[in-house]
């Protein structure tokens, strides 16, 4: 494993994950330049400079571990992947093309294949989340680092649980039903994973689908906050794996 100071790393990124943000933002109210990837999925100049932007600063930082990014090929034909970055630049990138305030900007660490580390910021929302170790999860709010606490507002005849969709799979919906899960609130991107580290909602619970960057610095924020993350058998969720696709997912506070 890679010898590196991972609070150090994650505060000095938080600045650069603002600016980004800033960027992000002032792209998109100039006209945003869009074009369809090869997955047919969208991808804008906002996406790739906010790429740039976070990955430079990273490299710099982090010169010795790798980077996986969503918008570029760099480093994903490595093999037996244990220690690298998982970068998503823009998540929710439909949000962002539309106006809308939920997309946000993804770095998560990953050592021996696990999160160690995680940063998210939702520019439109002006939120900004990070996390460098168990019991060391924040959020940024008016200068300062407010430790996130998944159960805070937990009450168990009113679980509230974020979904991708309206439309609630059969899978799905026996989980929640084990649950008790009660009220469901369709929210995109990885805003999930930090509304449930600051205790707003309960849980959230995808099947197989999306890639390991949608994901990773989520589950560092949530998993550090204390919260859990597993799959649908109960099994911890690694990272590192063939063409870096999702397996299921069950995400929520320890008193659900």
């Amino acid at each position: 494993m890679v010898k590196v100071n991972i609070k150090e790393i994650v505060e000095n990124l938080i600045s650069t994950f603002l600016y980004a943000g800033k960027v992000s933002l002032d792209l998109r109210d100039k006209g945003l330049i869009k074009k369809i990837k090869d997955d047919n999925t969208p991808v804008t100049n906002g996406d790739l400079e906010v790429n740039k932007i976070i990955t430079k600063k990273i490299d710099e930082l982090a010169p010795s571990i790798p980077i996986i990014s969503e918008e570029n090929s760099d480093n994903k034909t490595i093999s037996d992947l244990k220690d690298f970055w998982l970068i998503d630049p823009i998540d929710g990138t439909h949000d962002y093309i539309n106006n809308m305030d939920e997309f946000t900007i993804n770095a998560g660490l990953i050592f021996n294949n696990k999160p160690v580390a995680g940063l998210i910021y939702a520019p439109a929302k002006k939120r900004m989340f990070f996390s460098f170790g168990i019991n060391q999860a924040f959020e940024l709010i008016n200068g300062k680092s407010i430790k996130l606490n998944p159960t805070r507002n937990f009450k168990k005849d009113n679980i509230s649980f974020v979904s991708y969709s309206n439309k609630i799979k059969p899978e799905i919906e026996k989980i929640h039903k084990k649950l008790n899960v009660k009220k469901i609130t369709r929210m995109k991107s990885s805003l999930k994973f930090c509304v449930i580290a600051a205790g707003e909602y309960d849980g959230y619970v995808a099947e197989p689908r999306a890639c390991e960057w949608d994901i990773a610095a989520g589950h560092a924020i949530l998993e550090h906050a204390g919260g859990i993350v597993t799959d649908f058998s109960g099994k911890e969720v690694l990272y590192g794996k063939k063409d870096f696709k999702n397996l299921s997912l069950i995400l929520k506070n320890k008193d659900v």
